[in-house]
């Protein structure tokens, strides 16, 4: 009898758990709609939702390679798999068509779709909640009027259990928090307009952040450097490994331009980011630049010399002669100066972040498929190299560039790391 009893406590509190995460995680569904025309938003917010969804770079991961704008089909590569972004033109079977704004407002708010299922965090809301009923509101008018485009997104490839999205409202339950940005009032307008876009619709710390093994940003690590699409996001927090520190001013040409000399060229996932943001006001970059640059404890004027750094080469003297050899070959020409081509690189390698970072990544990336200029119809700025050195030689040549031109800490296991990165793999 005494079994009996404890069998049934146990079911009932099986059922009873059930029933609760049910609860937890169901929710309604929002009334289709017709599809409102572009007569029914004033051009006014048609417009600043055109500068909000280049901020947000929308276009981007809704846009598959040589598809139709904002139809969807992009692949994000994560550690879990590959999503796909999906249709949000007004296409009323494939797209977003049918959806209210209220209906558009709570996917940007709490990830939910229209028909109640729970979206992957991929579509980054975890940032996007900060967003003003205001700014979703002209998102919306200006979503609703592009050309509808009716495109099926491929199915996302992710393993069982994430297939079952209602476990997604237990992830939410632990690290989504909701809510509108809230200004500082001890801080000024511009920081504070910096602040809700880069911790909002520009979702900076989805890249710049590193996440948990449940792919939520850590705690407490806010801009403390990341991976995107097997690229390296460095920190943007006084962590920072950049030979020359950033200013406010370096951070406002390098977001304009793609370009800062003391620091990089925009490269891998950053590229499409500043593309975008080329039709973005000063004012909105400018405002950016100020708060990050707060966070990294930038200084007030320029810093002429890169930041010394302990460390240095570990390979061998063979090695080192094998890749300097190799240097001379492919590299001087453009990045030493009075070089045969009669080019220098846009930034000395000095002061190159991607060569100052505690990981390899960006380097034997551009190494291997080069960099291509802000203005994707423009040449690329550097070639690569994948078709003409091993895995081998990029290793050797990774390794003596940062031992020469940064001083830092030899990096581990390079050849395998060269080889994922040829591979597509992540190296995350």
């Amino acid at each position: 009898m005494r079994v009996s009893h404890i069998a049934g406590g146990v079911l009932l509190a099986v059922a009873a758990g059930g029933a609760g995460f049910a609860a937890l995680a169901w929710r309604s569904e929002i009334d289709p709609v017709d599809p409102p025309g572009r007569a029914a938003f004033e051009p006014a917010v048609v417009a600043d939702g055109a500068r909000l969804v280049a901020l947000g770079n929308c276009l981007q991961c809704h846009t598959a390679p040589g598809g139709k704008p904002f139809a969807g089909g992009y692949p994000l590569d994560t550690p879990f798999g590959t999503i796909h972004g999906t249709n949000i033109t007004p296409d009323p079977e494939t797209g977003i068509g049918t959806w209210s704004e209220e209906a558009f407002r709570r996917a940007m708010a709490e990830g939910v779709g229209r028909t109640g299922e729970h979206l992957y965090p991929g579509f980054p809301y975890d940032h996007f909640t900060k967003v003003t009923e205001r700014d979703n509101r002209a998102l919306y008018a200006y979503l609703m009027t592009r050309e509808p485009v009716r495109a099926e997104a491929p199915p996302n490839q992710l393993p069982w259990p994430l297939t079952f999205r209602p476990l997604l409202a237990g992830w939410k339950l632990l690290f989504l928090e909701t809510g509108e940005y809230r200004p500082d009032p001890q801080r000024s307008e511009e920081w504070n307009r910096g602040a809700y876009l880069a911790q909002g619709l520009a979702h900076c710390g989805a890249c710049h952040t590193p996440r948990n093994a449940l792919g939520a940003r850590e705690a407490g690590e806010e801009f403390a450097g990341g991976f995107s699409e097997g690229w390296h996001a460095p920190a943007l927090n006084r962590e920072s490994t950049a030979p020359v520190p950033w200013t406010r001013d370096a951070l406002f040409d390098y977001l304009r331009t793609g370009v800062s000399e003391d620091h990089a060229v925009a490269s891998g996932p950053m590229a499409p980011v500043v593309r975008n943001l080329s039709d973005v006001p000063d004012s909105d970059i400018r405002a950016i630049a100020t708060y990050v640059a707060d966070r990294m404890g930038a200084p007030d004027g320029p810093s002429a010399e890169p930041v010394a750094q302990a460390g240095g080469n570990q390979a061998t003297g063979q090695e080192q002669g094998r890749a300097a050899t190799i240097y001379a070959g492919a590299c001087a020409t453009c990045h030493e100066p009075g070089g045969p081509l009669q080019f220098q690189a846009p930034v000395a390698l000095d002061r190159a972040t991607s060569l100052a970072q505690p990981n390899p990544s960006n380097a034997i990336r551009a190494i291997l498929h080069g960099v291509e200029t802000p203005d994707a119809a423009a040449q690329p700025l550097m070639p690569g190299f994948a078709n003409a050195l091993t895995d081998g030689q990029v290793a050797e040549l990774t390794a003596w560039l940062r031992g020469r031109f940064s001083g830092g800490p030899a990096w581990d296991d390079l050849e395998s790391k060269v080889a994922e990165a040829r591979s597509g793999r992540s190296a995350e």
